[in-house]
């Protein structure tokens, strides 16, 4: 375990997929971790796992829950300046997911909370606690921008997601503010809407990983991203013209 963390991210919904694929990535690099996950389980197994390479510490509890977030804060508050966080944590809502006219109000308010509402009100909360240039990465996702049948709670959710953060970029250009697209993976979320089907096809969460690295390590300027299509400039490439 690395003794020394000179670069410290918070990372929600890391138990598993896209999240824990990114923290393994970081850990592996001598970053400090703080992760949250619902399920207390899984998030023990990923703390032990991460603990092996780096400092973790790791909160269960629903990131829509102010409590819960309150915990969050407190732990980025004692581990000092923060220099990523990535709200990766979200809801698909019913699955099978229904139309429209048919969806529920209650649960389309609780995919809100959870997709749109949670990661601005956590953001709000580690604002003293971020470092000057610190990343901030919402992942989103393609349906935010495509109408896609069946998709119009998570979609809609996505979409809202994306104009808060792009605003965020615009009122914050001391920091570099990204709303990332990973593409289709084979997970859990996905298996989810598009229950009974066969996902094997999709591609592991670890192909969206170097998109995310070039993110957070590089100096491309706030915007939406797509994952596997981000290309780092060539800096000795821009020096030479």
């Amino acid at each position: 375990m690395k003794s020394t963390i000179q670069r410290t991210a918070l990372i929600t919904g890391a138990s598993r997929g896209l999240g824990l694929a990114l923290a393994r990535s970081l850990a592996q690099a001598g970053w400090g971790l703080i992760i949250d996950a619902r399920g207390a389980e899984d998030l023990e197994a990923a703390r032990a796992e991460l603990a092996s390479l780096t400092l973790v510490t790791a909160i269960p509890g629903d990131i829509a829950s102010e409590a819960h977030r309150v915990e969050l804060i407190r732990v980025a508050e004692e581990a000092g300046s923060l220099d990523l966080v990535v709200n990766n944590a979200s809801t698909l809502g019913p699955s099978p997911q229904p139309g429209l006219l048919d969806y529920p109000v209650e649960t389309l308010e609780q995919v809100y909370r959870v997709n749109v509402i949670a990661p601005l009100a956590l953001l709000q909360g580690l604002k003293d606690h971020l470092k000057e240039g610190a990343r901030l990465i919402n992942i989103s996702s393609d349906a935010a921008i495509q109408p896609y049948e069946g998709w119009g709670g998570y979609g809609s959710s996505k979409a809202a997601l994306e104009q808060l953060t792009a605003i965020l970029a615009a009122e914050n250009p001391h920091l570099r503010i990204y709303w990332v697209d990973p593409g289709d993976m084979r997970t859990q979320m996905q298996q989810d809407a598009y229950p009974g089907e066969d996902i094997s096809d999709r591609p592991l969460p670890e192909e969206s990983i170097p998109g995310l690295l070039a993110l957070i390590s590089g100096d491309l300027p706030s915007g939406r991203y797509q994952a596997r299509q981000v290309i780092e400039p060539d800096i000795n490439e821009e020096a030479r013209r």
